[in-house]
């Protein structure tokens, strides 16, 4: 498999593990052998000397052999443990290069799987080939060879036993084998659910809707646990039926045996060692068929890391450095999402926006604002017309350089587990505390962050749980501009706020972050009004661009939007 590239730094581990194994196996099929002249030349032939002498050999050889076994897990769990731990790595980083459109198809539910569970089963299926693989191969081979220099005729109850064991392991797992997909798609489901309460948690309380999702929490996991158990029948009925068949082997020895001690051809101690090394040999079948099971599992998880590592990122970067931000320029763009051709959201948008300027996007719900900055950004490439940096196509910019001189303070605020001044500083590692105390004081949250019982060490529930949405905007704002962006966005990213606090904000952006290029995404006229430039868009064009006063005067559609804001147009604003 392509996904084992990933075992071959630990090949010393890795060789380690089968080698210590052929070091168990070489003692247990010993064993049988000695106990076999135990018997014969020491017990019936009452040899206390014999006796001592084989008993202290064959607890020597335990002894090794058990240390052999200590060994093989310990090396075993080296390799498939930093195994699995390079595969994370690299899956993990393989889903964080993935575009926001190929996040949505594989689904954060699916990728959680992929991470968590496939890679799971994918360790326990190289530590399950380095041991048991080595083991039962040996085992199998060993028994066979030892049970024949045992008697010939004990081969004739290999030759009966082997091949309905066989057959019923490739008739069972032939089942069973289709189904271990279908178990990772529906724990896919089942993720996927949680993962939509988990977050909307308090949506689904607001509206009451506890009984109708935790139906479908329960209809995704009992159809996980239907699949499940299916296998599970499938596969509990091979370990009773191979068990049956070696027993019935043992009866036909102990038969065929005794009539060969009773007739003085065979002695009591050989017929010991032979049931020994008949159950050595058809347990080594019953673990070949675990091995099987362990292999399928590992298709079906290989296949869909592959998936993973395969897809590549549909947005990738180009290899000039940005080394700052000037001009961003629109040249008859437009756009549409992947899969939904003929339903523009931007349509041939053509304009420039000066470095240090401070542009608003104004509009309805719908009207491509934020698809707007998500092409600046390259979250998204342009479907039609370019969009330059500096004169150059965006497309041409290494994405980290670029993406590192912007900063975006998205509609809804993101924060993570850990205190005030880690989110902050979040957005800039090396930020000092210095630093960040400023950042947070121009995004006017100094004052309540100071109010909390431990300051800036104040730790941050879940999600920013404990945070009301205007606390949340303002942290993330403060973790955009500490950041110190050559391009600061604020994606609607002020709509908790009230105009006075959103007024000193703005102010203190202006004052603190000359130089800065800023848009904002808007819905609010007076949040916006002092803006250099207002960009008005309607069904995802260009309606109008100007200041306010400009506007007012010459756009419809603002002047529309103006008065629905206003007593006049019989709505308040703020």
């Amino acid at each position: 498999m392509k996904l084992l590239k990933f075992l071959r730094p630990y090949w010393f581990w890795a060789l380690l593990t089968p080698l210590s194994m052929i070091g168990e196996v070489i003692a247990d099929l010993a064993q049988p052998k000695l106990m076999s002249r135990l018997v014969n030349e020491g017990v019936l032939a009452a040899d206390q000397q014999l006796i001592l002498s084989i008993g202290l050999r064959m607890l020597l050889i335990v002894f090794l052999g058990g240390l052999a076994g200590t060994s093989c897990s310990v090396f075993a769990s080296l390799a498939s443990q930093n195994f699995a731990c390079d595969l994370r790595k690299e899956v993990f980083r393989s889903a964080m290069s993935l575009s926001f459109q190929q996040t949505d198809q594989f689904t954060t539910g699916s990728l959680i799987t992929r991470l968590t569970n496939d890679i799971t089963q994918m360790q326990h299926f190289v530590e399950q080939c380095l041991r048991m693989f080595v083991r039962s191969g040996m085992m199998f081979l060993g028994g066979i060879v030892m049970m024949l220099s045992l008697h010939s005729k004990f081969g004739l109850m290999l030759l009966g036993a082997l091949p309905i064991q066989i057959l019923l392991m490739g008739l069972i797992l032939k089942k069973a084998n289709p189904l271990y997909a279908k178990v990772q798609k529906r724990l896919d489901k089942l993720n996927n659910v949680m993962q939509e309460n988990v977050n909307g948690a308090r949506m689904v309380k607001a509206f009451v809707q506890e009984e109708r999702e935790t139906e479908r929490f329960n209809q995704a996991n009992e159809q996980l646990t239907e699949t499940n158990l299916k296998v599970a029948y499938i596969v509990a009925r091979l370990s009773p039926l191979l068990s049956i068949i070696m027993n019935l082997s043992v009866v036909a020895l102990i038969y065929l045996g005794g009539l060969e001690v009773m007739a003085g051809k065979m002695q009591i101690g050989t017929i010991m060692a032979a049931i020994t090394y008949n159950t050595q040999v058809l347990h080594s079948v019953m673990m070949v068929s675990m091995m099987f099971q362990s292999i399928a599992r590992g298709r079906a998880s290989a296949k869909r890391l592959t998936e993973v590592l395969n897809t590549t990122p549909a947005i990738e970067g180009g290899t000039l450095r940005a080394d700052s931000l000037g001009e961003i320029t629109f040249e008859n763009v437009s756009f549409h999402y992947p899969g939904f051709e003929g339903r523009e959201v931007l349509k041939n948008i053509s304009l420039t926006i000066k470095k240090g300027e401070n542009l608003a996007i104004l509009g309805a719900t719908g009207a491509g604002k934020s698809s707007f900055i998500h092409l600046i950004t390259r979250f998204y490439d342009a479907t039609e017309g370019r969009l330059l940096i500096n004169g150059r196509p965006v497309a041409e910019y290494d994405l980290h350089s670029l993406r590192e001189r912007v900063a975006v303070v998205l509609q809804k605020s993101e924060l993570f587990s850990g205190s005030v001044a880690d989110n902050i500083r979040w957005g800039n590692p090396d930020a000092t505390d210095e630093q960040i105390i400023r950042a947070a004081k121009i995004a006017q949250a100094h004052e309540f962050i100071s109010k909390m019982p431990e300051g800036y060490e104040t730790m941050i529930a879940e999600k920013g749980a404990s945070l009301s949405g205007g606390q949340k905007q303002r942290l993330s704002i403060a973790r955009a501009l500490v950041r110190k962006p050559e391009l600061l966005i604020l994606d609607d990213s002020t709509s908790a706020l009230d105009l006075a606090t959103e007024g000193k904000l703005r102010a203190a952006i202006q004052k603190e972050m000359e130089g800065t290029t800023l848009i904002t995404i808007a819905q609010r006229i007076a949040s916006v009004k002092e803006c250099d430039r207002i960009a008005v868009l309607e069904d995802g064009g260009l309606a109008a661009i100007g200041d306010h006063e400009t506007l007012l005067r010459e756009s419809a559609v603002y002047r529309d939007i103006d008065q629905s804001q206003t007593k006049e147009g019989g709505i308040q604003n703020g």
